[in-house]
């Protein structure tokens, strides 16, 4: 056990529950092609990450999938329609548990790099948070060294205004932060890069 802990978010897929805002300009079937190489992309950029790891599911725990159980830990989210509360409850799991330094992904970051998660778990050796801004306005990242429930709530999730809104709740409890390089989340055809969508013949 490390004293650090990098939590992935993801989606059990499903044929017309994965990346519906994509699906509505490629299709349901496409949709569900993307996400599962998103989602094995993840696992290979996390799986070399110098931290534990766990994958917290929206429906079950997938004990079969390719995030492999001898380097994953498995949880299931809580079953709430807040992503906020979701993500505040893994945090609390993982400080629970006993770790210093806790990162939270999602799995639709394609430029995500093993190097900005090392990088973002020793910015948290300086800092009590960090954050990486999407350019959806966004962020496709969140860590932090002390459990704080006040950034997760009273957002509008999947809107511009959540990474400014957070950094201003960082400024608000006077906590220090740090801000990784803005990223692409893909949540839409045009965050696909041509080469993407050339591997998926779009």
């Amino acid at each position: 056990m490390t004293d650090c802990l990098l939590i992935v978010f993801v989606k059990n897929p499903a044929l017309g529950r994965a990346k519906t805002r994509l699906a509505a300009s490629i299709g349901d079937e496409k949709a569900l092609e993307v996400y599962k190489f998103l989602l094995e992309y993840t696992r290979t950029t996390t799986q070399a990450t110098n931290a534990d790891k766990v994958v917290f599911y929206t429906d079950f725990v997938d004990k079969s999938d390719s995030f492999d159980s001898t380097a994953f830990q498995k949880q299931l989210q809580i079953q709430d329609d807040d992503l906020g509360e979701r993500m505040y409850n893994a945090f609390e799991y993982a400080f629970g548990q006993g770790y210093e330094r806790v990162l939270l992904i999602g799995s639709d970051c394609y430029e995500l790099s093993t190097d900005i998660l090392n990088n973002a778990f020793d910015e948290l050796k300086e800092h009590e948070f960090v954050i990486g801004p999407a350019n959806d306005g966004g962020y496709y990242l969140v860590g932090m060294n002390r459990l704080e429930k006040k950034i997760f709530t009273h957002k509008t999730w999947s809107t511009a205004e959540v990474f400014g809104n957070t950094v201003q709740d960082f400024e608000n409890i006077e906590a220090t932060y740090a801000i990784l390089p803005m990223l692409t989340d893909i949540d839409y055809l045009e965050d696909m890069s041509e080469d993407l969508k050339k591997r998926f013949n779009l």
